[in-house]
């Protein structure tokens, strides 16, 4: 049944939304974050503090609140505020680096950021008023603010194809439609506790640490470590009883390879990038519902969604949510017989306002929308999709270069435009590879600049260059040198011919041979675990295309090879050859080595030492 949500609840506001539900229910317990708890009184108390504190530093409807935060109850109080002084939050991830927080916190105009004492060293670079939440008083009331529920909610910003990020600027009716219609499909009630894995700076949070607070359950927030470490979340997930969970493909998988066995009265929501039909099947198995999940950011978060039948049938995306419509068009703008494929476009009440300060790209990809009223708009999403005989939709591929990667969104002409300003590189194509099912990698192909020496440009300097204009998401897993590149008869590169990560010239760096006996054990679980031939000494796991699950598999076979009760944030923390195998050295002289032979794959990721 299709969700419905009255036109005229479209004007409320979400902070009046949380707030009525903090009056209905104030001593409910609202989040839970590690050891501390928030009743919804005391988010209504505490967001009151801070919010007039913003008030009288210049918060006010027009305006953009930046939130530089850690993963805690500090977020949800942060976002609260915000919206009840009437402006917007801008998200500020603090894994991002400086430069592009500065550039976001430069092109949104951003003038008061909130953050905490200890990520005072990692501030973003900027002309603008740094609050700790640390340091609010407490405070009694908030005066009125006359906002409106087409009023800013969010600027979130997202990859951009011209080389730089770019703004989406959300309303509140947008988000407000949203949050009603997954009230009612895939459903949240009182009862459900909602366990939060993704961080502020993606749109799916919204529904996360959102949608619990105007419905009266309970949102656990996992923190940053916790939401990459499948035994944590299966822990997490045991402790707090929870019901209910989003998360992309990867994280799923994540969960599943540390032993996590799902109840049948659990509900899973899957969405960011493509759900395979795989892990489609073992979650549909053991879980009560799984729902794949479709939707721009710049339609307010989910557009679609569709109850994954248990049996093996096709993964479709469903059916739009309420207030939405979603055509299937062609190059004409012409909508397509049923069954036949074309380009998804987006309208009704979860569109966009637009780009922030990118009128020309607004025009582009909002357009007007031919089959409603006038002044109705629709959102151009390039997705290529189809229409089936019973109203569902299929989505096929992308028509463009943007893709997604463990749930994040690339645009490669962002990455191919940051290597390009590298000196030593002519030019740089990018593109992504499955490995094997379930792990993608992002691939840059680069050919040198004349000039740049005989041996080109190395790995470790294109990464290094990077790291310091995209977050860590962005960054390429293998770099491959190319003389010239393949052309099609038009003079564009043709990106189906470039060469397979086997038949290509891997641009490596040094490589250095393991010494002792624990770094060549190292490099050897590496190797088997990221499928290259070698792995150096000084190399990083991460660097060389590992991820959450590849680190899980590695941990597994290292503290089988290693005998050692080895963690896996030592993994994450440690990364290097050389580093991690001096950290097990160290274990392994302090500790007896933990028998394990005998054990479950559960019981074994319970004695994970954190």
């Amino acid at each position: 049944m299709t969700p419905t949500v009255p036109l005229s609840r479209l004007d409320s506001r979400l902070d009046e939304l949380i707030l009525a539900q903090a009056v209905r229910t104030p001593a409910a317990v609202a989040a839970i974050c590690g050891r501390q708890s928030l009743s919804y009184a005391e988010l209504d108390q505490r967001s009151a503090a801070l919010a007039q504190d913003l008030t009288a530093r210049g918060a006010a409807p027009g305006t953009l609140v930046g939130i530089h935060l850690d993963r805690s109850l500090d977020l949800l109080v942060a976002i609260l505020a915000i919206l009840r002084t009437g402006a917007a939050y801008l998200p500020l991830d603090p894994d991002f680096p400086a430069e592009r927080l500065a550039f976001m916190v430069e092109d949104s105009a951003t003038k008061l950021v909130l953050s905490q004492a200890a990520l005072a060293g990692a501030a973003p670079p900027g002309d603008y008023k740094r609050i700790e939440i640390d340091d609010v008083a407490a405070g009694s009331s908030v005066a009125a603010h006359g906002g409106s529920s087409a009023d800013p909610i969010y600027v979130l910003y997202t990859s951009g194809s011209t080389g730089k990020p770019k703004g989406v600027v959300l309303e509140h009716r947008n988000v407000v439609n949203f949050l009603l219609s997954m009230q009612q499909q895939p459903g949240l009630a009182p009862h459900d506790r909602l366990l939060a894995v993704t961080t502020l700076s993606f749109d799916i949070s919204g529904l996360e640490l959102l949608l619990p607070l105007i419905t009266g359950a309970t949102v656990v927030i996992a923190t940053r470590e916790q939401a990459t470490d499948g035994g944590e979340l299966k822990a997490l997930v045991a402790e707090h009883a929870i019901t209910v969970m989003q998360a992309t493909p990867t994280t799923w998988r994540l969960m599943l390879e540390a032993g996590w066995q799902p109840s049948p009265a659990f509900k899973v929501l899957v969405g960011g990038e493509a759900l395979p039909a795989d892990l489609a099947r073992t979650l549909a198995a053991s879980c009560g519902e799984v729902w794949n999940m479709y939707g721009p950011t710049e339609t307010a978060i989910w557009s679609t969604c569709y109850r994954v039948p248990a049996a093996g049938a096709p993964i479709l995306i469903g059916k739009p949510i309420a207030n939405t419509r979603v055509y299937i068009l062609d190059k004409s703008m012409r909508r397509m017989p049923v069954g036949l494929p074309g380009e998804i476009f987006i309208a009704g009440s979860g569109v966009a306002r637009g780009y922030l300060n990118r009128e020309e790209l607004t025009r582009e990809r909002f357009l007007a929308d031919p089959f409603a009223a006038a002044g109705e708009r629709m959102y151009r999403t390039g997705d290529l999709g189809r229409y089936l005989t019973d109203g569902t939709l299929e989505f096929r591929q992308r028509a463009d270069n943007q893709v997604k990667v463990r749930g994040f969104r690339i645009e490669l002409g962002e990455v191919e435009g940051a290597l390009a300003a590298h000196p030593g590189v002519k030019q740089a194509i990018c593109a992504v590879t499955e490995v094997r099912p379930g792990d993608a990698r992002l691939i840059a192909y680069v050919s040198a600049a004349d000039g740049a020496g005989a041996n080109g440009v190395s790995a470790a300097d294109l990464r290094e260059h990077l790291r310091r204009q995209l977050p860590q998401y962005m960054i390429p897993q293998h770099f491959v040198g190319v003389a010239t590149f393949p052309l099609l008869p038009n003079g564009k590169i043709d990106r189906k011919q470039l060469p397979s990560l086997k038949d290509s010239g891997l641009i490596e760096d040094a490589y250095i041979a393991p010494a002792t006996a624990t770094e060549i054990t190292v490099a050897k679980v590496f190797a088997e675990v990221l499928q290259v031939e070698r792995v150096s000494a000084e190399a990083n796991f991460f660097d060389l295309g590992g991820h959450s699950i590849l680190a899980m598999r590695a941990l597994t076979l290292l503290r089988r090879d290693c005998h050692a009760g080895l963690a896996l944030r030592t993994i994450f923390e440690q990364a290097h050859v050389r580093e991690l195998a001096r950290a097990i050295d160290t274990l392994r002289a302090t500790r007896p080595a933990p028998v394990m032979a005998a054990q479950t794959q559960d019981q074994e990721m319970e004695q994970f030492q954190f």
